[in-house]
């Protein structure tokens, strides 16, 4: 569930004309307006659960379903059922967002993990001002896949330094906790040599085996803190 913005502009829909609430009934709308249309998901129900199975057995593509979808054939009754179905889905999770709090929390810190990443990978992708400028579909893809790749040896080369500091200071018989830890970001840069020397003569040089284990109980971390740290 991505960070909500705008909440102004979001529409809340009904169960039923006459459904009003006591304290959130503005977030619907005027009396009677915004209902959903039952009626039409019941008619089309076996058509929906069929097209949803088609997708889960691979039998259809995302694609060829948004492209007949979005066709006028019969004004797309299928298309006005799955409508109905995602204000639905929509307003429910959009209602369970408000009254929960743990929820939001964990919203905000997922979206912010992504937005983490995704500034990492720009900053990683600074050629040509991060602009992909070929425009075969085979170039784009090959360049993205590229980028996510480089940008992952980084994290990974990032927490390969952090695991070996965090085993130097506790050989200093420093302690360290897992919730101080859980703080730790890898999209770190300062180290990372974007215009610096790229040498080649260590390539052929077998790296020292990787060692997973950390001398840190994370099972002492409370889930949530786990969930929410940065």
């Amino acid at each position: 569930m991505p960070r909500i913005r705008n909440w102004k502009d979001l529409v809340f829909f009904r169960p039923t004309k006459q459904t009003s609430y006591v304290h959130v009934d503005t977030l619907f709308g005027p009396p009677g307006r915004n209902v959903i249309d039952w009626d039409l998901i019941e008619s089309h129900f076996k058509d929906l659960m069929r097209v949803a199975l088609s997708v889960r057995e691979g039998k259809i593509s995302s694609v060829l379903l948004l492209r007949r979808l979005r066709s006028g054939s019969h004004k797309n009754a299928h298309y006005a059922a799955f409508r109905e179905v995602g204000r639905v889905i929509r307003t429910i999770q959009l209602l369970r967002y408000l009254t929960d709090p743990q929820m939001r929390r964990r919203v905000t810190a997922a979206t912010n993990k992504v937005e983490a990443f995704n500034g990492f990978s720009e900053w990683v992708r600074f050629g040509n001002r991060g602009v992909i400028a070929d425009n075969d579909p085979a170039e784009q893809e090959k360049a993205v896949k590229f980028n996510a790749l480089l940008t992952n040896c980084l994290i990974f080369h990032n927490t390969l330094d952090i695991a070996q500091v965090v085993r130097e200071l506790q050989a200093e018989g420093w302690k360290v906790d897992p919730e101080d830890l859980a703080e730790v970001s890898p999209y770190l840069t300062e180290k990372i040599m974007r215009f610096g020397e790229y040498s080649t003569h260590e390539l052929d040089l077998r790296p020292e085996a990787y060692e997973p284990h950390l001398d840190v109980d994370f099972t002492k971390l409370d889930p949530q803190d786990l969930a929410t740290a940065s």
